[in-house]
């Protein structure tokens, strides 16, 4: 993923009154990726690939059973998205 597909994704989910229709607006945009949303409790201890003031991402691995959160873009096969009030 891209630095720029991650700044937009970033603009999505700031453009979006609630974090489920964050995720709703990621999913039409990048309908290629899973989007998950998380509970930013849950998200603590990992860094996020990018936040703006109100919701943080993180990108999502699966070697098709698990998933896991990745600092490697290449290996991005979703979007974890979480409001950040709770981090």
């Amino acid at each position: 993923m891209e630095s720029a597909v991650l700044n937009e994704a970033v603009a999505i989910a700031e453009a979006a009154p609630t974090v489920r229709e964050a995720a709703a607006g990621l999913r039409a945009r990048f309908a290629s990726l899973r989007v998950v949303v998380v509970d930013a409790f849950d998200m603590r201890g990992e860094t996020p690939a990018a936040h703006g003031a109100r919701r943080a991402l993180w990108l999502g691995a699966s070697d098709g059973h698990c998933w896991n959160v990745t600092s490697d873009p290449a290996q991005a096969a979703g979007l974890f998205v979480a409001d950040r009030s709770a981090t």
